[in-house]
């Protein structure tokens, strides 16, 4: 006989368990529709590999696993996806999630399966990647991934599995009923998971002395394995993960530590069993043993149900009335959690459908003062301080909840069991745990920003050094350098004349110059063109946010054509006189001017009909060396196919714009007065006398001048920077780097006015 140690603390509730574990399993009639959510496990939530329309089945995989702690969903039955949207899911929050929604067809038509007849010669981690590809994850507790338990650090040597058939929660009865019927399917997942794990020295399966038929069953089906059947004392709740662990083993898991740094992993039986039909018979984990049992139903036992089934479709199968529920509880009455209505789907840990009448489970008296009678501490399994962890919660103590060990807490509910006060503890609990994991996020974005804050505080002043250094330098160097000649001039020796860097004579063509100056006037033109354009159609449309912006930059775009035509008046008056050309020979600066002129002049159709005419000649010289090319056989044929496709296209495109413009005399006509040239030489003369106005100003009102259009742009710059920190704007680095270095123009020529 294998030892059994006690666990400290405890309690003996009412175990109501005749209620359902009389009938055999049973199945239900299929719903209308399925409903999975993608996080029916701890980790990350999985990503929808499916969209709505597609047509899935039974078993086919409808969402991938994101990340290590993950797991991936598949369809429960045949039928066609009808949503991807957030619906409730039974938490405790509340709170919805993101679901795919199945409209089942009826047929219950399985996908294709890879079966194995021998996992013998499988690699164990092929054998890992099989079990996370089935989407099996814990079915007795809070759902933790298998696929990770069954991957422990290359230190951690694992000497023992255990199998958790303990079933202490009041009501449930889902692995009780399945031990009797599946206990080949256990044990057989007991090897498997062995194998997996390296075939620890120690395979054991602990089972609660109230579950006689179950304790036979699993003994007879363990006859000639390595699988060892304990059964020890019934008592609340020694089915927790390390209270199970110290009554086998005699082993505590350290605060803070798993069970896999003993050397230990623990999982479920219908886990293993999971495991087990996912590698023999390729079966993801699409279904399970559920309790659907209370007082409020006609009839109560245990069903194998689809994961996804509605509840309401679970209860009207059952019989439920409505009026006689005092409330719906999913899980035990212990460590469940109730809801607020059944318009939510079975998931992978939905152990038990708790139903109680009013009679079962009357209303929770008002919670009195605590009398620090010391019973909470007495019962808890994990020999914490109940009444000082309600205090630090109720007074959100972060760092003395962290140091009384609150995540030590299994949340069993014996304190709230057994206190005489009615206090709701484990509530307590749960709120502080959800408090100070959000408040150990925001520390950590904290953290981060700080961090991120001190790195660019260290970059810049050490850009800043490194400037400094450079200008010690250059200061040292030029001392030397003064120290050099006054110690020659003191000898007598006649300093040399300095000798100014020759610089290179750079030739410039004045017909290239005009052509350039030609480019810039007419881009400037078509520029005025379509800003004036957009500011008549926002002002006709009464679009005032666009209207400002717009006249910003016709303005602008006035002020660009005006610089351009200055530059070509200077460029005619400037032009170098060369040789005289030949009789009847244009010269090329004449040419060019005067083909800039005649652009300047012509009309938007005219514009339009010239392009047209040059991408018509474009293309017929492209199709002509296409031709050539490929009669040669030329590897350029292809590409040169395509260019004359994107040609033909831009033709099309053009003469669609053609189309929609006004014909030359009607162009004309309308360009009598032309507003926009009239703008131009508007800009163009406040441009001149804004020239005029610097020419006769002295040094330092030029300074002074600049001065203050630094502080005007400064004071832009900040106001800015603080619209964008108030909006959380991706580009606050930049506008921050653009006022620093506003900031140092200033100081720089406040500097140079002092001196």
């Amino acid at each position: 006989m294998r030892k059994i140690w006690d666990i400290p603390g405890g309690v003996h509730p009412a175990e109501n368990k005749s209620q359902s574990n009389q009938r055999p399993i049973a199945d239900i009639a299929l719903p209308k529709e399925i409903v999975l959510p993608l996080n029916q496990h701890i980790g990350a939530e999985a990503i929808p590999c499916v969209n709505v329309g597609d047509h899935v089945l039974k078993g086919q995989r409808i969402a991938e696993a994101q990340g290590f702690v993950s797991a991936p969903i598949h369809a429960s039955s045949s039928g066609e996806v009808i949503a991807i949207e957030d619906r409730a899911i039974p938490h405790p929050s509340g709170l919805s999630a993101t679901s795919i929604v199945i409209a089942l067809d009826g047929k219950d038509e399985w996908c294709e399966l890879q079966t194995c007849e021998d996992y013998s010669e499988i690699k164990k981690h092929d054998l890992i990647q099989l079990i996370r590809n089935a989407g099996i994850a814990g079915m007795g507790g809070a759902g933790f991934p298998t696929s990770v338990k069954l991957s422990p650090r290359a230190d951690h040597v694992i000497h023992t599995l255990i199998l958790n058939g303990t079933e202490c929660e009041p009501y449930i009865t889902s692995d009780d009923v399945f031990m009797r019927e599946s206990a080949e399917d256990i044990i057989a997942g007991a090897l498997l998971l062995a194998q997996v794990l390296g075939n620890p020295e120690t395979i054991l399966i602990g089972i609660e002395d109230n579950k006689p038929e179950a304790i036979a069953s699993m003994q007879k089906a363990a006859e000639g394995s390595r699988v060892e059947v304990v059964s020890f004392p019934t008592k609340y709740p020694s089915g927790g993960e390390k209270q199970l662990i110290q009554i086998l083993t005699g082993e505590e898991v350290p605060s803070g530590k798993i069970p896999a740094e003993l050397g230990i992993v623990l999982q479920n039986i219908a886990t293993a069993a999971a495991a087990y039909r996912a590698i023999r018979f390729g079966e993801p984990l699409i279904k399970r043993i559920t309790t659907v049992v209370g007082e409020s139903l006609d009839v109560q036992q245990n069903i194998n149900v689809l994961i996804g089934t509605p509840i309401a479709h679970v209860l009207a199968e059952h019989g439920f009335q409505v009026a006689q529920s005092a409330r719906l509880i999913i899980g035990g009455p212990m460590m469940g959690h109730a809801m607020e209505h059944s318009d939510i789907p079975v998931i992978k840990t939905t152990n038990c459908i708790l139903a109680p009448s009013h009679a079962e489970m009357p209303e929770q008296p008002q919670a009195q003062p605590c009398i620090r009678c010391g019973m909470c501490a007495e019962a808890c399994p994990a020999s914490l301080l109940p009444q000082q962890l309600f205090w630090f919660s109720q007074s959100e103590d972060v760092d003395k909840l962290h140091s009384h060990n609150l995540f030590d807490c299994i949340e069993c509910g014996a304190c709230s069991f057994v206190c005489p006060s009615n206090i709701p503890l484990v509530q307590y609990y749960r709120a502080s745990k959800g408090m100070i994991r959000q408040h150990d996020s925001e520390k950590l974005k904290s953290d981060r920003s700080r961090e991120r804050f001190e790195f660019r505080r260290e970059r810049l002043d050490k850009a800043e050094a490194e400037k400094e250094a450079k200008r010690a330098a250059r200061k040292k160097a030029a001392e030397a350098a003064k120290k050099k000649l006054a110690e020659k001039a003191a000898a007598g020796e006649e300093a040399p004349a300095p000798v100014a860097p020759k610089a290179k004579a750079k030739v410039i063509d004045p017909a290239t110059q005009l052509k350039k100056i030609e480019r810039a006037v007419s881009s400037a033109q078509s520029r005025v063109e379509r800003a004036t354009t957009q500011l008549n159609t926002a002002k006709e449309e009464n679009e005032a946010s666009r209207v400002e912006s717009l006249e910003a930059r016709l303005k602008q775009a006035e002020l660009n054509l005006s610089d351009a035509k200055t530059k070509l008046a200077q460029h005619d008056s400037t032009a170098p006189v060369g040789d005289p050309a030949p009789a009847g020979t244009p010269d090329a600066t004449s040419t060019a001017a005067s083909v800039i002129k005649e652009k300047i002049a012509m009309s938007p159709r005219d514009k339009q009909e010239k392009t047209i005419a040059t991408i018509k000649k474009r293309i017929a010289t492209a199709e002509q060396k296409y031709a050539e090319a490929k009669e040669s056989g030329s590897v350029t044929a292809d590409a040169l196919q395509n260019g004359i496709e994107k040609l033909k296209a831009k033709l099309t495109t053009a003469e669609s714009e053609l189309a929609t413009l006004p014909s030359s005399e009607t162009a004309t006509a309308q360009s009598q007065p032309d507003a926009t040239v009239s703008a131009a030489d508007a800009a163009i003369a406040k441009a001149q006398a804004k020239a005029a106005e610097l020419a006769s100003m002295s040094d330092e009102e030029k300074a002074k001048a600049q001065i203050e259009s630094l502080k005007s742009r400064l004071a832009k710059a900040k106001t800015r920077l603080e619209k964008a920190e108030a909006e959380n704007n991706e580009n606050v680095e930049a506008f921050r780097t653009g006022m620093e270095k506003l900031e140092q123009k200033l100081q720089e020529k406040l500097q140079e006015v002092n001196s």
